[in-house]
């Protein structure tokens, strides 16, 4: 067997036990339910990673800016993990740990979605800007992997059913793509009718 079979094999056990895991559903649609909410009131969406888990913060960030099946109005979503001179200066100024709470605490309003990234749920830059979203009142959406230590900061944890870094980050994207065509129909639903229909 090759690295890449038993690579694959490994990403598709995982997957099945996302599929079977009633937990996971149930947190998906309370997500769903608290991102449409937030955008219906005219709230915003803030997305926070490290590493390949920014890169994850940004991607989920373009499905909502952009699109993800159909042409529709854009929805507010900001990666704070893109903007260096802030990263860089909150760093310089306040530390690394702060990197986010720093950010939060400035944009963050009463009603937002703080979707907080971190592989092992110990990440202090991520725990910080959690705990500066719940004060903010922020419903605080976490991703994460099996048996997550940051899982008491969540609203909603969803909690990936791996151990395995590179499994948990595969993951992720197949929940935020769900979650982001998920959203995208409640908000529009005549639009994802006719995208349905070609």
């Amino acid at each position: 067997m090759t690295f890449l079979d038993a690579h694959i094999d490994e990403s598709l056990l995982a997957l099945a036990s996302a599929k079977e895991s009633a937990a996971l559903k149930d947190g998906v649609a309370r997500a769903v339910e608290a991102l449409t909410a937030c955008l219906k009131a005219g709230g915003k969406i803030l997305l926070a990673g490290n590493g390949g888990s920014a890169g994850d913060a940004q991607h989920i960030a373009g499905e909502f800016l952009s699109r993800l099946v159909f042409d529709r109005p854009a929805l507010a979503a900001i990666a704070l993990t893109t903007d260096t001179s802030v990263l860089t200066a909150i760093g310089n100024d306040y530390g690394y740990d702060k990197v986010f709470e720093r950010q939060v605490l400035g944009l963050a309003n009463k009603g937002d979605v703080l979707i907080a990234i971190s592989t092992s749920g110990r990440s202090p830059n991520i725990l910080r800007a959690m705990e500066a979203g719940r004060k903010a009142g922020c419903v605080v959406i976490g991703f994460t992997g099996a048996n997550s230590a940051m899982a008491s900061l969540c609203d909603v944890c969803l909690e990936m059913p791996s151990t395995s870094t590179p499994i948990i980050q595969q993951l992720y994207m197949v929940i935020a793509h769900a979650l982001c065509g998920a959203v995208e129909a409640d908000m529009f639903p005549d639009a994802a009718r006719e995208a349905a229909q070609k």
